[in-house]
C-alpha cells in the first residue's frame, strides 16, 4: 500500500466514524500510523476526537485502537510481576504516584512508572519529578534505572510510546478537551506499551472533577476492566469521592514539597494525600502478592515502609538513578516568586473548595510553565476560619498575575464559607 493510498484510507476511516459505521482492525492501525506518524494535519485528527465523542467506541473498537496504539509506538518488557497505577486526573495538588511508586519498589515489585506533563491540572507528575531528576529519559535508560532500583517515574511524552495519543492529547489540549472512551485506551495504551501486567486505577469523583457521578466512574472502570482483560491484565479501579486537592500545595514546586513531606513523615504533611497513597498502594500491592502467592497484608506493608523512611529511602535512589541530586535540599529551598496571603473576609465553615477555580486561578498565576507558582491553602473543607484568618497563600513570577489572580478569586471563588 502506498504512502498515499494509507493517507486516504485514514481519512475514509475518519468519515466513517462520522457516519457512525463501526470500523475494523485495519481501519484504526492504519489510522494510527498516519496519526503516529504526523501524516494527517490536526484539523483532520480534530475531526477523528469529535468523531468518538459524538458516538464513543464499542467495546471491539475501544480494544483495537488501544492496540494499534501500542503496536505503532516503542514497547518495553519486563520479566515476571510488573507494576503501574494511574488517575485519569483532574484533580489539583494531588501528587499521590510520587508516594506510591517508591513504596511498591520497596516492596519489592518492579514499577516502570511513566507520567504525563499537565494536561488541565496547575501540574503533572513528570513536571513535578523533573524538579528533582531528568525526567525525558530513553527506553534504555528506563530499563536500566528499573534494573537498578526498581521503580522510575518518567515523561511519556518522550519516549515514542503510544506516539498517536501524543499528538491527540496536545489536540485536546488546546481545545481543553477529552472524553472517557479516549481517556480509557489513552491510559491503558500506555500501560500495557510499558509492560505493565498489574494496574491499579484511580478514578476522583465529584462535581468539580472529570467524572462527575458514581454512575459515569462505574462505566468507566467497567471500560477499565473490559480492555485490561483483553491483554490479560490483572487490575483493579479504585472509585474515589473527591471533594478537594488531597495535597496543600498547588503548582510545580508547592506539590513536590507536599510529596516529601509525607514521604519524610513530617508533622505538617499532608495527611489526606498519604491517605489517598496509601490507599492506592495498598490496593496495587494487594494484586501483586496475590499473583506472587504471598500472604502479607498490603495495608500493613504499604503503611511500614512509609512510616519507617524506606520508601523514602526508594524515592531517593530512583531519583539519584535518574541522574538527580539529594532530595533534602529542597526542604529548605525559597520559592524564587511572588507571595501574597488571601484572608477571609468574613468568619465561618468551609463547605466547599471548588477544583476547577484552584485549577483555573493556578493557571493565571503560571503553573505549570512557571515551577514556582501556584498556591498553598492554609484550609480546607470543614475546618472553621476567622475573620481576617489566612486562607492560602498564592505564588507567581510577578505581581501583576499576583493582582489578577486575586481578582479573579472574587469572581470565581476557591472557597465556600458557610457563615455560622
Amino acid at each position: 500500500m502506498t504512502n498515499q493510498t494509507k493517507h486516504l484510507e485514514a481519512i475514509n476511516t475518519i468519515k466513517r466514524k462520522l457516519q457512525g459505521k463501526r470500523l475494523t482492525y485495519r481501519e484504526i492501525y492504519n489510522l494510527m500510523d498516519e496519526i503516529a506518524h504526523d501524516r494527517l494535519n490536526n484539523v483532520v485528527t480534530t475531526y477523528f476526537i469529535a468523531a468518538g465523542f459524538q458516538d464513543g467506541f464499542t467495546e471491539e473498537e475501544l480494544f483495537y485502537l488501544t492496540k494499534a496504539m501500542v503496536e505503532t509506538g516503542t514497547q518495553l518488557h519486563f520479566k515476571g510481576i510488573v507494576a503501574d497505577k494511574h488517575s485519569i486526573g483532574g484533580l489539583p495538588g494531588t501528587r499521590a504516584t510520587m508516594i506510591l511508586v517508591p513504596i511498591v519498589a520497596a516492596a519489592g515489585f518492579i514499577i516502570p512508572k511513566t507520567s504525563s506533563r499537565a494536561i488541565t491540572t496547575p501540574a503533572g507528575t513528570a513536571d513535578v519529578m523533573e524538579l528533582f531528576a531528568p525526567v525525558n529519559l530513553t527506553p534504555e535508560q528506563i530499563k536500566k534505572t528499573v534494573e537498578e532500583v526498581g521503580g522510575c517515574i518518567a515523561w511519556g511524552g518522550h519516549l515514542g510510546i503510544a506516539p498517536a495519543d501524543e499528538i491527540i492529547i496536545n489536540i485536546e489540549k488546546e481545545i481543553s478537551f477529552q472524553f472517557f472512551d479516549k481517556i480509557v485506551m489513552s491510559i491503558m495504551a500506555k500501560k500495557i506499551a510499558v509492560g505493565a501486567n498489574h494496574l491499579t486505577i484511580d478514578i476522583p469523583v465529584g462535581k468539580t472533577m472529570k467524572v462527575q457521578t458514581k454512575k459515569q466512574a462505574e462505566m468507566i472502570a467497567e471500560k477499565f476492566v473490559h480492555v485490561g482483560k483483553r491483554f490479560d491484565m490483572k487490575i483493579n479501579v479504585a472509585i474515589n469521592h473527591t471533594f478537594e486537592p488531597a495535597g496543600r500545595g498547588i503548582g510545580v514546586f508547592q506539590e513536590a514539597l507536599d510529596v516529601l513531606r509525607v514521604l519524610k513523615q513530617t508533622d505538617d504533611r499532608p495527611i489526606e494525600l498519604e491517605k489517598r497513597s496509601l490507599s492506592l498502594a495498598e490496593a496495587l500491592l494487594d494484586l501483586c502478592f496475590k499473583s506472587s502467592h504471598q500472604t502479607k497484608k498490603s495495608n500493613e506493608v504499604a503503611k511500614e515502609l512509609l512510616v519507617s523512611g524506606k520508601a523514602l529511602q526508594k524515592f531517593q535512589e530512583i531519583v539519584t538513578a535518574q541522574g538527580g541530586r539529594n532530595i533534602d535540599r529542597f526542604m529548605s529551598f525559597k520559592p524564587k516568586a511572588y507571595k501574597r496571603t488571601i484572608s477571609a473576609r468574613h468568619g465561618g465553615v468551609i463547605t466547599e473548595v471548588n477544583n476547577l477555580n484552584v485549577s483555573a486561578i493556578a493557571h493565571i498565576l503560571g503553573a505549570p510553565k512557571k515551577r514556582f507558582a501556584g498556591m498553598y491553602l492554609h484550609k480546607k473543607r470543614n475546618e472553621k476560619v476567622e475573620k481576617g484568618e489566612a486562607l492560602l497563600d498564592i505564588y507567581a513570577p510577578n505581581k501583576y498575575d499576583l493582582d489578577e489572580a486575586e481578582e479573579t478569586m472574587n469572581m470565581f471563588p476557591i472557597f465556600h464559607i458557610e457563615k455560622k
